[in-house]
């Protein structure tokens, strides 16, 4: 039946091949159909996790409006911007889209409120970091098959999720997957930078499409919240010189359209910067697998001049719409609801689901509930155990 398997496009030999995994962590027969990264991605699609990030959101809160990007559609576009690079760089688009499609599942609701107010409720049993529990999801929370916990995906998929670790997690990981996905993160802590390894190009792909997606979709969402305008991004180099390239090729255009073209057009602009810059990076470093890309520095990047246009947007972002006091005022009731929450169910453990509650390890199995609850849920079971309504 591998007749049946092809892949859609030649790969370059820098490139993930799936007949070539590291594997899963509990064997499996192979699928008739669907190369290992293929499986990868549609277990990922078909998981509770993924269908949660729907009404899980990026910088603004659920109940704040229906048009805001959510996770779920914040990983849509990591995937789709990933894709069309991986395509012109020759590399594995399935296993691409699978790692951008799971780099988020681990999110707490509430965004960053939510993870930085839980990682300090946990400050004392572990910390909490969300890419360490994306890698959690996939691994073990998600209750799907018979003879394992998680998904049991392939480590190339598994390495592109955990985009970063704390040494002491990755001394844990290490210690129960030896040389598995947290070696890397042990090799630079240990052994300084001189030892650095680098994940797959795949992997180092996705981490750079999730930059420039987020980037582009906070403006939009910023504008359309009202926090920030057209007239302040004409600060923004990225921005404005597609702002002014559009108006010259569409003078009367105004309003949404402009905005969207604007967008449009920075997206490209990084989209073919990445792919040149890369170019040059893989055709000075000449990797002949993957092995060897992941000896090299980082390959996958921008060209230094548009690291610092990126660098430019992100500080206008942080200051005009991240510590906007609007956004402030109300990350700090997102944050006063996931302390409560931590409170409460550590003070009664049988609040949560029975599965959750019998968990000798209870202050990683409460993080572990809310890290998984939406922002509506979130709220409700807010309002159900304290009595209180923080966010309408």
């Amino acid at each position: 039946m591998a007749d049946l398997i092809s892949e859609s496009l030649p790969l370059a030999v820098f490139a993930c091949f799936p007949g070539q995994s590291r594997g899963r962590r509990h064997a499996e027969p192979e699928a008739p159909t669907r190369t290992a990264f293929q499986r990868d991605r549609d277990r990922i699609v078909h998981s509770t996790a993924f269908r949660r990030l729907v009404y899980k959101t990026q910088v603004f809160l659920n109940h704040e409006g229906d048009l805001f990007r959510t996770r779920l559609t914040h990983s849509l576009e990591v995937a789709q911007l990933g894709r069309s690079i991986a395509r012109a760089l020759a590399l594995n688009e399935d296993l691409v889209e699978a790692i951008a499609l799971a780099h988020d599942l681990g999110h707490t609701p509430f965004g960053h409120a939510g993870q930085d107010e839980l990682d300090e409720r946990m400050r004392d049993h572990g910390g909490f970091e969300h890419n360490l529990q994306s890698l959690r999801v996939v691994d073990s929370l998600e209750e799907r098959y018979p003879a394992f916990d998680g998904l049991n995906l392939c480590f190339e998929t598994r390495e592109g999720i955990l985009k970063h670790c704390a040494a002491r997690n990755a001394r844990r990981l290490e210690a129960r997957e030896p040389g598995g996905v947290a070696a890397r993160f042990l090799s630079t802590a240990d052994h300084g930078p001189e030892r650095v390894q680098q994940p797959s190009l795949e992997a180092q792909l996705v981490n750079l499409a999730d930059e420039i997606a987020y980037n582009a979709h906070d403006i939009d969402d910023g504008v359309r919240s009202g926090l920030i305008t057209l007239d302040q991004l004409e600060t923004v180099p990225l921005f404005d010189d597609q702002r002014r390239q559009t108006l010259t090729e569409y003078p009367q255009l105004a309003g949404r359209r402009l905005l969207f073209e604007t967008i449009r057009r920075m997206l490209s602009e990084q989209v073919y910067d990445v792919i040149a810059a890369t170019r040059a990076a893989i055709d000075a470093a000449q990797p002949a697998d993957v092995n060897a890309v992941r000896r090299q520095a980082a390959l996958v990047r921008f060209s230094p001049a548009m690291r610092e246009r990126s660098q430019q947007l992100k500080r206008f972002l942080m200051h005009n719409l991240y510590r906007h006091p609007q956004v402030t005022e109300t990350t700090a009731q997102a944050k006063r609801v996931v302390a409560q929450l931590f409170e409460a169910y550590r003070a009664q453990p049988g609040e949560m689901k029975p599965a959750f509650a019998s968990q000798r390890n209870q202050p990683r199995a409460v993080a572990d509930y809310i890290a998984g609850m939406t922002d509506r849920f979130a709220a409700r079971e807010h309002e159900r155990l304290t009595g209180l309504r923080l966010l309408a």
